[in-house]
């Protein structure tokens, strides 16, 4: 049916700018701020516009390279949006494994391949797939990014909300 949509305002319109420049770009997209401003709403909302469909998976300390790879997997093979959603709640080795993982589907895409091995896998590709990660930085027990992650990401800061 039809659905609601997000109200556009200048945040909203510059997110939708910036998260799709990074898919031009074969990148991800990386909105952080604080809880509360719309990062997951607007990634889906602009999935929805496009007529894609955006999976979002709640992160914790208690997710591995294993089972986000798997996750990774499904997405290339249908290729859907994950938003993953307090990314930065991942354990700092977790995300070094993740970003090769994510190096690999975005090489796979830029290279214009329909398949690819993934985790020792050879497994079909959608270009379409896009891996979005929301942060909450500041917080107790968040990660900073490695280095390699944040080279495949292209960041977006949020600010506070004004009533």
């Amino acid at each position: 049916g039809n659905t609601a949509r997000l109200v556009i305002t200048p945040l909203t319109d510059r997110c939708y700018i910036t998260l799709t420049q990074s898919l031009h770009l074969t990148m991800s997209g990386a909105p952080a701020g604080p809880a509360g401003t719309g990062k997951t709403e607007t990634t889906k909302d602009l999935g929805r516009a496009l007529g894609i469909m955006v999976y979002v998976f709640n992160c914790s300390e208690q997710m591995d390279y294993k089972s986000i790879g798997n996750i990774y997997k499904g997405l290339s093979q249908s290729g859907a949006w994950g938003c993953f959603d307090e990314f930065n709640r991942i354990s700092i080795e977790v995300l070094s494994v993740v970003a090769v993982q994510v190096k690999c589907i975005q090489d796979a895409i830029r290279d214009r391949l329909t398949r690819f091995i993934f985790q020792g896998e050879e497994i079909s590709l959608i270009p379409t797939v896009g891996i979005f990660i929301t942060m909450n930085p500041g917080y107790a027990g968040r990660t900073e990014l490695p280095e390699n992650l944040k080279s495949s990401v292209q960041a977006l800061c949020y600010g506070s909300p004004r009533f």
